[in-house]
């Protein structure tokens, strides 16, 4: 059961009519919401309902057109960041603003330093950024650098840096969308902490398990506007239906072509090793077929499909598509032999976020579109305008910035590319994470049509219901080899966490150790784990894996044998998006 605030707890925070326009569009359009001391208020809705647009207004970042804020019973004017720092609230962005060359402690007193006879005082900082930590409950030494910290602690280092400026009212936009299931039962943790201190937390997510496992009440957006203020206990589908104002039927409507007679292989990977990432991986992709990469955090999922595109190089094996062996480490020839790529960090590595959408959506077939030196632009317009109408991108115009899309339209993006390419194998790395359950459908049709129309699709993901859900073979890895394969018709989410887990004492002492795996198996559980699992999801029989040797170039077929999956949904953690 989880502490609920007190109804009757003074508002530290109320907002009524919030209006915000930017050229061409209404980001919010009379926004409601209100705060009270002690309470995680979950803020709600889809990718462009304007959430990011409320949070910055509460934080300073952007000044609203109309409507007033309220802060303990007197209006306020927000002129930047500043002005809402002085008055107590701070604001923890999914992209973190951290210096990452710079200690922790540096980090934590950025623009504040200690001082001593008008030097900075780097003794005192080191200190009194240890008691800070100690306060908050982060287990980091305060003079390592950011840049050697994982996620999880970055974040739990600001919020030691708002207890730093003791904030009272904590933004938290989307903390949990790349944090492992271990590292969000430590955050909730810490932010149960700050709610019995006081602590006014709103609280954004995708991830509605994890909205009754925080969360007092919910407040939902929808088009800019605010449609409904609801209790964290209630149901999914009301949650559902509030965002995106209708029902969502079937949330993984995986539409299989022919799964017993699979086509052609269109990727095929042999023995690909590269030391201290993965060893020897090996697989096939047929066309009209989805094949899901499963297994816990620090596997080498990622590695080998950045790998496979020809984006990092690896020292052993081989990539073939169609039958002809492709050179290592040539994204060239990749592109050419048809794999196209929608990477883990869109944002890093799949956009220009300075550019406009038509030119992200061309940037692939650019040099197709390219003759004596000149791009058709007419032709690259035209096929941008018909990819951004099939995927349904929300944006004012193909001519805006890219970063102005919310994250499930900047993926539809990142993935119209693709479209437009015609690659014949997609990779999916991570292709949900951090976008709303209305946007999530919509990019599994499209992958239902892809396969559809013969080609292949291998995905990695780390949301155990996505991964059975909308695959067909499920292959896991476990210390950057494959531990076994499924059938995804009749896999289960234990029979997959068996192989991520128990994989990993299959192997001798001295094979070679990745170094991201954390050593502390409680570090290695992961979104995908049980943990993540959908709760209205049935349980099903299936059956076990064939496992692989992994000492041995060829694959040996194991027993099948008979697992059942367990309901469990058991309030984890108090906690449970993301993939």
């Amino acid at each position: 059961m989880v502490p609920q605030a007190e109804p009757d707890a003074p508002h530290v925070l109320r907002v009524a009519g919030i209006r915000k326009t930017f050229p061409g569009v209404v980001a919010l359009d009379g926004v409601d919401f209100d705060l009270r001391a002690g309470e995680v208020h979950v803020l709600l809705g889809e990718n462009g309902a304007g959430k990011s647009t409320l949070i910055k207004i509460l934080s300073g970042a952007h000044r609203p057109d109309a409507g007033r804020i309220v802060l303990d019973g007197t209006p306020v004017r927000l002129s930047g960041p500043r002005d809402a720092e002085r008055l107590g609230i701070a604001t923890i962005y999914q992209e973190l603003a951290q210096v990452p060359e710079l200690s922790v402690a540096e980090n934590l007193f950025l623009g504040r330093p200690p001082r001593r006879l008008g030097l900075v005082d780097r003794r005192r900082m080191v200190a009194d950024a240890a008691r800070l930590l100690d306060r908050a409950g982060v287990p980091v030494d305060s003079r390592a650098r950011i840049r050697d910290l994982g996620i999880a602690h970055r974040q739990l280092v600001e919020i030691a840096r708002a207890l730093g400026r003791d904030a009272r009212v904590l933004i938290m936009d989307e903390p949990t969308a790349a944090l492992t299931g271990a590292e969000v039962d430590r955050l909730f943790h810490r932010v149960r902490a700050l709610r019995a201190n006081g602590v006014a937390v709103v609280f954004i997510t995708h991830h509605l398990e994890e909205i009754a496992a925080i969360g007092d009440r919910v407040t939902v957006l929808r088009d800019g506007r605010s449609v409904a203020q609801v209790p964290a206990q209630t149901d999914r589908d009301t949650l559902v239906r509030l965002m995106v104002g209708r029902a969502i039927e079937q949330q993984y409507p995986r539409a299989s072509s022919a799964p017993d007679r699979p086509g052609r292989p269109l990727l095929s990977v042999a023995g690909l090793t590269r030391a201290g990432s993965f060893h020897d991986v090996s697989f096939e992709v047929r066309a009209g077929e989805v094949v899901a990469l499963a297994g816990l955090v620090g596997a080498g999922r990622t590695e080998v499909v950045r790998a496979v595109f020809g984006a990092d190089p690896y020292d052993a094996g081989s990539v073939a598509v169609l039958g002809r062996r492709l050179p290592p480490r040539d994204v060239g020839a990749a592109l050419r032999a048809g794999i196209g790529l929608v990477p883990e960090d869109r944002k890093g590595q799949g956009l220009l976020l300075d550019a406009s959408v038509a030119d992200n959506l061309g940037l692939v077939t650019l040099r197709g579109a390219t003759r004596a030196g000149l791009v058709d632009r007419a032709a690259q317009r035209a096929a941008a305008t018909r990819v951004a109408d099939r995927l349904a991108i929300r944006t004012v115009g193909l001519d805006h910035p890219v970063h102005t899309l919310s994250g499930g339209n900047q993926q539809k993006v990142v993935i119209g590319k693709w479209l437009l390419a015609e690659s014949g194998v997609l990779i999916l790395d991570e292709p949900t994470r951090g976008i709303d359950v209305a946007a999530k459908v919509e990019i599994y049709r499209l992958v239902n049509e892809l396969t559809a129309a013969g080609r292949a699709v291998l995905m990695v993901s780390s949301d155990l219901p996505e991964v059975l859900g909308m695959s067909d073979r499920v292959l896991v890895m476990a210390q950057g080899r494959i531990a076994g394969e499924l059938d995804a018709r009749e896999a289960t989410q234990d029979a997959v966490m068996a192989l991520a887990v128990g994989a990993t004492t299959a192997h001798s002492p001295t094979d070679p150790a990745d170094p991201a795996i954390p050593s502390d198996p409680a570090d290695r559980a992961h979104p995908a784990d049980t943990e993540r699992a959908n709760p209205a999801e049935p349980a099903r029989p299936g059956k076990a894996t064939r496992t692989s040797e992994a000492t041995k170039a060829t694959r040996t077929k194991a027993t099948r044998t008979k697992a059942t999956d367990k309901t469990n949904k058991t309030d984890k953690k108090g906690d449970s998006d993301g993939r």
